[in-house]
């Protein structure tokens, strides 16, 4: 059976396909202690459903076993783009590589969440098939109450580097996690043992010092909490480190040495979205609900809504603008949401201050 739902995976342009128990994840206590500390900030649904995380048979009444599956959104050209700072070079050359903001790798295609939606399905609709007795799986990408990084170590399809993401050593660190959980059962598969050696990249690179000592992520200063799922104002001691970043942050992923191993996602690589590689930062600041929708319908970036990607546009502007910006940047003071009128005031005082 397990090699019959690997090879359908496969087919299905998955490209790894794991298999481990339903049995309480390994690291559960781990994560009870990180919601104790509030170390998950605002993100208030991790507590809300802490105990089917830490048991997956509250997820699925009768769950026997969990498969795993991985899919790569590494890019053939991948753009490597820095986030600017003023720190990171002088105003001219800044001005010269002009405004531009820098979007996180896995959201510059369409929304993950309606690609694999499909492909899930029909594996999901596969592995009831399989049994002649009733068999009852669920599928989820991103979106159910598991502790998919720990299962996805267990069932040997990556382990969890220091920087708490999950790296495999076929995909390097760019790629989506997605599970089904089944009352069917299968023989797991061997877990897998951390590889990190004394390598400390993701710790050094991190521009907030979110990675707090191997293994130990506080969320509430990570920039992609800070730009994706922080809904009110981003603390302005952490506004600099931002730098150009509008959604998201990959500085830990992108210096992991397991990336020489990254290869090219198929089910991704057709719904890659090119204009959001770099995009033109005062472009994004005119957008208006309308525009705002029509630029990103169909992204993970619509889900942040316009008030959050324009609050993050404004804190990118008063990182790398000049004065160029500042007439932009004083009619988003008149915006009709208070947060984006609050960090295009902020800007506009960075902006002053480094020009006159």
């Amino acid at each position: 059976m397990k090699e019959s739902i690997r090879k359908r995976a496969l087919a299905l342009s998955f490209d790894a396909c794991h298999f481990t128990s339903a049995s309480r994840p390994d690291h559960a206590d781990v994560f009870d202690r990180w919601l104790a500390q509030n170390r998950h900030g605002e993100m208030a649904w991790l507590e809300r459903n802490a105990h089917k995380r830490t048991d997956p048979r509250q997820v699925l009444a009768g769950a026997k076993s969990i498969i795993t599956l991985a899919v790569s959104y590494h890019g053939s050209e991948e753009s490597d783009a820095r986030s600017q700072t003023p720190e990171s070079g002088n105003q001219e050359a800044i001005g010269r590589r002009g405004k531009n903001g820098i979007v996180a790798r896995y959201a510059r295609y369409a929304d993950y969440h309606d690609v694999l939606k499909a492909p899930l399905i029909e594996l999901a609709q596969f592995v009831d098939s399989l049994s002649s007795a009733e068999t009852r799986s669920l599928w989820y990408v991103d979106t159910g109450p598991l502790l998919e990084r720990d299962l996805a170590q267990r069932s040997g399809l990556g382990f969890v580097g220091k920087h708490t993401n999950l790296i495999s050593r076929s995909l390097g660190t760019w790629f989506f996690l997605a599970e089904i959980i089944t009352t069917l059962e299968l023989e797991p598969d061997a877990p897998e043992k951390n590889r990190c050696g004394s390598c400390t990249r993701c710790l050094a690179a991190c521009p907030t010092e979110a990675i707090t000592a191997p293994f130990e992520l506080d969320a509430r200063k990570c920039i992609s909490y800070l730009t994706i799922e922080l809904k009110g104002s981003i603390p302005e001691e952490f506004r600099p480190a931002i730098g150009n970043r509008v959604y998201g942050c990959d500085d830990c992923l992108a210096v992991c040495p397991w990336n020489r191993f990254a290869k090219v996602g198929r089910l991704m690589k057709s719904h890659s979205r090119a204009d959001l590689e770099q995009p033109d930062l005062i472009e994004l600041l005119s957008l208006d609900d309308a525009g705002f929708k029509h630029r990103f319908a169909g992204t993970p970036m619509l889900r942040t809504k316009r008030r959050g990607i324009l609050r993050n546009v404004c804190v990118a502007l008063g990182n790398i603008g000049d004065e160029s910006a500042l007439p932009h940047l004083e009619r988003a003071t008149h915006d009709h949401e208070p947060l984006i009128r609050e960090h295009a005031a902020w800007a506009i005082r960075q902006i002053t201050l480094r020009h006159g």
